[in-house]
């Protein structure tokens, strides 16, 4: 894919959503349209196809023509999308503290010169696998918040340029996850994950990240519970919502 994909300025590296639109997205199962509803005309999907490089351009992403099909699967389900699971711990004044279960995430690593370049690409990858290139030939179904990975330099002032962004199966394929055809793709079983989480709302880039990372260590104060080198970016939200919804994640230490 990277062959089709034009980076277009800059130096700018982190986490957040990915540059592809959501608001398809809502709740994705195998299904495909109902019987009695028109499949789009040449037009319809043109304009749909618009509406997507638009958002992508956005972020300084091309999108390719070969996104058409993934976006044409996606946008013709039309089931609630599937919550990760999670079970809440604690819930502090300003902070939340959740279990996430063990379970199976398809991931992908970018490293561009710009995070939204990263984010963007690893999710056009993962949208690929969950549209049907994977060993069921199945649409899978799309599950929410996606996760993105990064980490800091050590002084904590810059992300570094990878970026991990990751996909949680849907419950009907953890036990035994679909294979990617694309070898950039990793299927990972991660143990239980305990965070510490944090909304806040509005675009993410690597200021706005940076600057919550720190907000959040204000309120928690000195502790070494948590890793300092890596967090998370949860995302919920169709990015081009001006408001949209985020999470940063602090990862506990093993015990």
């Amino acid at each position: 894919m990277e062959s089709h994909l034009q980076n277009k300025t800059g130096r700018h590296c982190g986490v957040g959503m990915a540059r592809i639109t959501l608001e398809d997205l809502n709740g994705l199962d195998d299904e495909s349209l109902d019987e009695d509803e028109e499949p789009m005309d040449g037009e319809e999907q043109n304009t749909l196809f618009s509406h997507w490089e638009t958002v992508a351009s956005t972020h300084q992403v091309t999108l390719p023509q070969e996104m058409a099909a993934p976006i044409m699967q996606m946008t013709q389900h039309r089931q609630m999308r599937e919550p990760v699971p999670y079970v809440t711990l604690l819930q502090h004044e300003k902070c939340e503290e959740r279990l996430y279960p063990a379970g199976k995430w398809a991931c992908v690593t970018k490293g561009e010169p710009r995070y939204e370049q990263s984010i963007s690409m690893g999710f056009m990858k993962l949208m690929h696998y969950i549209c049907k290139e994977n060993s069921t030939g199945r649409y899978l179904g799309m599950t929410l918040p996606v996760v993105n990975e990064i980490c800091l330099n050590e002084e904590g002032t810059e992300l570094l340029r990878d970026v991990t962004t990751t996909y949680y199966l849907p419950g009907e394929f953890q036990p035994d996850p679909p294979l990617p055809t694309d070898p950039d793709i990793r299927i990972v079983e991660r143990q239980p994950l305990r965070v510490l989480t944090r909304v806040f709302y509005g675009v993410t880039t690597e200021e706005t990240i940076l600057r919550e990372i720190r907000l959040l260590w204000e309120l928690l104060g000195s502790t070494d519970t948590v890793l300092r080198e890596s967090y998370m970016v949860a995302a919920y939200e169709n990015p081009s919502v001006p408001q949209r919804r985020n999470e940063i994640w602090f990862i506990r230490r093993a015990e």
